[in-house]
């Protein structure tokens, strides 16, 4: 994940500051070191670290920050607005054209930054999320691999393709393209174009001429996040000679140290819209600059989290009331269980829900303590060896039965009996705890079904 490495260092800088009590001055400007170093070290452009270090440092040794009440809390809330400011203080979308004018989004970037599949997510965002009818347009006549990627991808999310092979202009293309949208009622066209390793003339020329076509609206740049401080020189060769209006950045779920995203809009002044975190259509995020901070301050993020369960948990008033009313009663039973690592998986696994919550900010090693995919993957392969009638009814597992359903998993039989006794133990704590509804997802289901002592279903027990 991006900025663990940053996130990391900078929790544990703080940590230091919050032990001190108060602070001086000399406290202040020693934390500010570590702070800068931090940065670099995450790649992230050294006039904008110089520039961000002595604003905080500014604010952070005045009277009011030093004499209050608690010095080093008030310096971690400066940090924290400087770290929004310096990604762009407010949320920018997409612009849209008024009316049934149609809008028409340029997608543009070098190849290898994942620009088809991220011209793709941003289609389906605007289909679900927005209710409009977006056109794909494949413009990229070099690369048949990226029309056909496209096409399967448009036809993933019952979007239409709009292609005319490989022996036209892009340009060409474009007004056909816009042509055909305006008779068959699309709100937005999305221009696909070509990339190349490294940014050249043709490919400048090339966008440029498109744009001298058709009136593009909105011209996205698509980034590597892990490019690092190169990310910034695309993005400002790229605005210079074509004219970027937003920038996505790509691959922010990889091993990446950030830089780019806390960078490019300094350097640059054009806004991130939109953060790809994951291979699957639906990881695009909308990117919100004072979430992503409190994300790198390990305060959580716990509204993308309420949004990804509204988006991907598909449970109707009628069945979350009935499984809420089972649930309230102890009645939790296997294919709720089934049912619940489902709707984490589609929210990006436990892994990616835990680092959204405030206070469970941890490293990748502690992760890894507390939740173990491969039991996880093991009590699910549990439960897919039980029949229907066991599932539903947990109090038919007798040892014959444990025996043949840990045979069918592939399992030694404790492993079994250590899993039906976890489940029975959540059993009884959610019947004496009706106070654990609070927080469920959408139509009262619950997001994920922690084990008591902080475990998980399949994972290790850990308290935080």
């Amino acid at each position: 994940m991006a900025f663990e490495s940053l996130s990391e260092k900078l929790q544990n800088i703080f940590k230091n500051l919050r032990g001190k009590g108060t602070l001086t001055e000399a406290d202040v400007k020693a934390s500010m070191k570590e702070v800068r170093m931090a940065l670099l070290e995450a790649d992230v452009n050294f006039k904008v670290v110089k520039q961000f270090v002595a604003s905080v440092e500014e604010k952070a040794v005045g009277s009011e920050v030093l004499n209050g009440l608690n010095p080093a809390q008030m310096v971690v809330n400066i940090v924290n607005d400087e770290l929004v400011a310096l990604m762009g203080s407010e949320t920018t979308e997409i612009s849209f054209q008024p009316g049934k004018a149609i809008t028409v989004i340029m997608m543009s970037g070098l190849q290898g930054a994942g620009k088809t599949t991220t011209t793709a997510k941003i289609a389906g965002k605007l289909k679900n999320n927005k209710g409009r009818k977006p056109l794909l347009v494949a413009c990229d006549v070099y690369r048949p691999a990226a029309i056909d990627q496209l096409k399967i991808n448009g036809e993933k999310m019952g979007i239409e393709v709009f292609s005319m092979g490989t022996d036209h202009k892009p340009a060409d293309i474009a007004a056909a393209a816009i042509e055909h949208a305006s008779k068959n009622g699309f709100s937005d066209v999305i221009l696909d174009t070509a990339g190349r390793l490294h940014i050249d003339e043709s490919m400048m020329e090339e966008l440029c001429e498109i744009k001298k076509r058709v009136e593009v609206h909105n011209t996205l740049l698509v980034i590597d996040a892990m490019t690092g401080q190169d990310a910034v020189n695309v993005a400002k060769e790229f605005d210079e000679k074509v004219g970027v209006t937003g920038i996505v950045l790509t691959k922010m779920d990889g091993d990446t140290r950030g830089g780019a995203a806390l960078s490019v809009k300094a350097v640059t002044g054009k806004p991130i819209l939109y953060v790809g975190m994951g291979e699957k259509l639906s990881d695009l995020e909308q990117f919100y600059p004072d979430r992503m901070a409190s994300r790198i301050l390990g305060m959580g993020d716990v509204l993308t989290l309420i949004e990804k369960a509204k988006e991907n948990i598909d449970i109707d008033e009628e069945t979350g009331k009935e499984m809420a009313g089972r649930l309230k009663k102890g009645k939790f039973d296997f294919n709720d269980y089934l049912e619940s690592m489902k709707q984490m998986r589609n929210m990006g696994g436990i892994s990616s829900i835990l680092k959204m919550l405030p206070g469970m900010s941890i490293s990748q090693d502690e992760l890894e303590s507390v939740v173990n995919e491969k039991q996880l993957k093991q009590t699910e392969a549990i439960v897919l060896s039980m029949t229907p009638e066991e599932r539903a009814n947990p109090k038919l597992l007798n040892p014959r039965r444990k025996r043949r359903i840990a045979a069918g998993a592939g399992l030694d039989i404790a492993v079994v009996n250590r899993f039906i006794k976890q489940f029975e133990q959540t059993q009884k704590m959610m019947k004496q705890m009706p106070g654990m509804m609070k927080g469920m997802g959408k139509g009262g289901f619950p997001m994920g079904g922690g084990f008591p002592g902080g475990g998980f279903p399949g994972g290790r027990r850990r308290r935080f």
